[in-house]
């Protein structure tokens, strides 16, 4: 059987829980209140009484995610905190997250059902918890399930905060728990970041927040940076503001990479270059290997995959740009101009074009990616020289537009004398190998 919210008015569990602290005698010390150890009362309250709190960023992508699927407004559980329907859903993810662990994280609730209670719960003086709402949601499951066995979870330990706790005292409270090794393990990257979020927003800079936390400031600014990315892909192009569980499963080493690698580069470029990072992610299950093997295709590779991407898909209005740093190192005379890149983008986004382009998109970066390989293993130079062989030969002038003639000629002869320098270094450096292997003989 399923355990069932039912809440009781708040004025009525402040009485309660007032009656239990005049009436108990025993305190706990609860060490980062406002900065500094208290003493707070400990009172024995019947398990129905606590209510969750509901701004958690434990399970803020859960909550996302469930007001996505039911078609709930976006502040369905912040604007219900009293309401018994939010509560009750807030339990059932929070008895998943219970059931949750892995090699070296016992689940929750199973610890629970071996052990018992050994910590008491953090509630506010109206029962609201600040700490511990998924030990309250697994021993309410188990109570429900077999009141006999674990009877004993039919009251619960909570230790309470003053009366005039605030919003802020409650936000760093939850900082200060996080901060510890064991328990930041229980936040999802997407948790942490809001977390983040809401800090800088009380404490006002990325120092005061890595200060209270106890982690650098770089830490602190690309894990901001990584959540303004994943907003970004959510709106501009998921178009789905504010679901974050697929981001927030599949998408934290894509999204704190993205800062990095859009870096420097222009307005268009960037866009660009998160589209292609963007379109990958959406395909993550097609592309060969780890995602994060593909950073080069939108970070400094970006334009060559562009460039190369435009002419796959016949997108004439892409201006060519600079092909000093592609794999052909052709010294190309391009115009200065900046390059649009709308006219790829609409066809990776239109479902009318997208799988076409996605196709070369994979292709165009899958060969850049093993370009990088190359060029680690000494087999660049070969590969390049073939790759430039290769597309030369599919060159058909007969069906060149003659406003193009011009232009022709000096990639030509651009081509030419590229040529014509590599075969003479080549020269020089089978000269050099000759001499070498005569002295060593």
């Amino acid at each position: 059987m399923a355990y069932k919210v039912s809440l009781a008015p708040p004025v009525d569990r402040e009485a309660r829980i007032a009656a239990a602290i005049a009436a108990s005698t025993k305190t706990e010390e609860f060490y980062d209140f406002r900065g500094t150890k208290v003493s707070l009362p400990v009172v024995r309250l019947p398990v129905g009484v606590p209510v969750y709190r509901m701004e958690n960023f434990r399970t803020f992508s859960e909550q996302a995610e469930y007001c996505a699927r039911e078609a709930k407004s976006r502040d369905f559980f912040l604007s219900g905190q009293e309401n018994e329907s939010a509560q009750q859903v807030q339990h059932d993810i929070l008895v998943q997250l219970a059931k949750k662990g892995n090699k070296s994280v016992v689940p929750v609730i199973e610890v629970l059902e071996r052990e018992g209670q050994r910590e008491s719960l953090l509630v506010t003086h109206r029962g609201m918890l600040v700490n511990g709402n998924r030990r309250l949601a697994a021993m309410r499951e188990l109570y429900a399930r077999d009141p006999g066995t674990f009877a004993s979870f039919g009251h619960v330990d909570c230790k309470v905060l003053p009366a005039d706790t605030t919003p802020a005292d409650i936000l760093q409270i939850e900082a200060v728990l996080q901060a510890k090794p064991e328990t930041r393990l229980d936040y999802d990257w997407i948790g942490d970041a809001q977390l983040l979020s809401a800090l800088m927003k009380l404490l006002g800079s990325t120092e005061a927040v890595a200060q209270r936390l106890g982690r650098k400031k770089g830490e602190v600014q690309n894990t901001l940076q990584a959540l303004a990315e994943a907003d970004l892909y959510l709106k501009d192009w998921a178009g789905t503001p504010g679901q974050y569980k697929v981001v927030a499963d599949e998408g934290e080493q894509l999204f704190a990479d993205l800062p990095t690698q859009i870096s420097g580069k222009s307005a268009a470029l960037a866009e660009a270059s998160r589209v292609i990072a963007w379109s990958l992610f959406d395909n993550r299950t097609r592309i060969e290997g780890r995602l994060y093997g593909y950073n080069v295709a939108f970070g400094k590779r970006a334009e060559d995959v562009l460039e190369r991407l435009a002419e796959e898909l016949d997108v004439s209005s892409v201006p060519e740009v600079d092909a000093g740093g592609s794999e052909l190192e052709f010294e190309i005379d391009a115009e200065p101009s900046s390059a649009n890149y709308r006219p790829l983008i609409e066809q990776l986004k239109n479902a009318a074009t997208r799988d076409r382009a996605v196709d070369a998109l994979i292709e165009v970066c899958t060969s850049v990616v093993e370009s990088e390989k190359d060029k680690k293993s000494g087999n660049a130079a070969l590969k390049a020289v073939t790759a430039a062989h290769a597309r030369l030969a599919e060159v058909d002038l007969s069906r060149a537009s003659p406003d193009t003639f011009d232009s022709i000629v000096r990639q030509l002869e651009s081509v030419s004398a590229r040529t014509a320098a590599l075969q003479q270094k080549m020269t020089t450096m089978l000269d050099a190998l000759a001499n070498a292997k005569v002295e060593a003989s």
